[in-house]
């Protein structure tokens, strides 16, 4: 297709979880959310292509100390932070990604470097490796916040456990939930889907979350999905493939965001997706209380920060009505 026949699309999200501390946590998360968009719908509207947009999106929420991926990521059991990390092309339906990578800085950058090897998806050992072959260089992403949160809830675990034993309970905290996503549409449209996170803190060692599965960061020719949210969740549901295969097979892409939050509502499960299709609607959806994202239509910028809690999918279409 040619430079400008499709208007691009984009959505990200930094999250999903627990209701934010009053409009002031509300309005620092849409700020920082509002700072990506801005810059890479405008790479999208120079003709970026949508592999270098994405990358470029998650970077910069990894970037950011506010959301749990990159910089900022929570500690798992051992005081550790190991990140995951994957990259899905829609058009060549190429996925790639890394497992538990620890001491750098952008995890999606390996997952894009992935995407031209045979070998797409890597895990801790691996990834390192790969890093040294790439010369980058090692990055701490610890926190002041992150070990403080770390510290105190370890000292809460040795209130009820054994004196030098670490709890393995899998704590899942508003911090630890803040997964960050990006989809976008680009002008020659192409989908393309990027998800990256820190894990849901103070897991078990070895533990591996969705989003470097196909079931919390997919893409096809009709659709893209990113997921956030309790990893667990998102891949007993297989979330993301679910939705892109529904549209894949002729359902409305909201009716496919729709029926699939319905269906795991009666299972009690907590996350969140957002997407868009082929045609250039725009979709979300979620049962936990908030989910923290913001996108652009073509026309405008939003967010979904004041939506009610609890289960609630909506959508954009390609001209930006409901």
């Amino acid at each position: 297709m040619k430079m400008g026949s499709i208007q691009p699309k984009l959505i990200i999200h930094g999250g999903a979880g627990s209701s934010l501390k009053g409009k002031a946590g509300a309005e620092a998360v849409r700020q920082s959310l509002y700072a990506v968009v801005t810059e890479v719908y405008g790479l999208l509207l120079t003709g970026a292509d949508a592999k270098a947009a994405v990358v470029r999106g998650c970077q910069m929420l990894e970037d950011d100390p506010r959301f749990n991926a990159g910089t900022g990521s929570v500690l798992q059991s051992d005081g550790q932070i190991r990140m995951s990390a994957a990259l899905m092309d829609g058009l060549s339906q190429r996925f790639s990604g890394v497992i538990n990578a620890a001491r750098v800085k952008n995890p999606i950058e390996l997952a894009e470097f992935l995407q031209n090897s045979d070998d797409r998806v890597l895990s801790d050992i691996g990834a390192l490796e790969l890093m040294r072959e790439l010369q980058l260089p090692y990055y701490d992403p610890l926190t002041k916040l992150r070990l403080q949160e770390w510290i105190l809830e370890r000292e809460g675990n040795f209130d009820k456990a054994m004196a030098g034993v670490v709890a393995e309970r899998e704590l899942v905290s508003e911090a630890g939930r803040g997964t960050i996503g990006v989809v976008a549409l680009d002008a020659y449209g192409k989908l393309v889907a990027g998800t990256s996170t820190g894990g849901k803190g103070f897991e078990r060692i070895g533990r591996v979350s969705d989003s470097a599965m196909p079931a919390g960061n997919y893409a096809n020719a009709q659709a893209a999905i990113s997921c956030t949210g309790i990893g667990e969740h998102i891949i007993e549901e297989c979330l993301a493939a679910r939705i892109v295969i529904r549209t894949t097979d002729g359902m409305p892409f909201s009716e496919a965001i729709a029926r699939s939050f319905q269906e795991a509502q009666t299972r009690q499960r907590d996350f969140g997706a957002i997407g868009i299709d082929a045609t250039g609607t725009i979709g979300w959806g979620k049962t936990s209380e908030v989910l923290l994202a913001a996108y652009h239509d073509g026309g405008k910028m939003a967010d979904t920060l004041d939506m009610g809690s609890g289960l609630q999918t909506d959508w954009r279409s390609s001209t930006g009505d409901f």
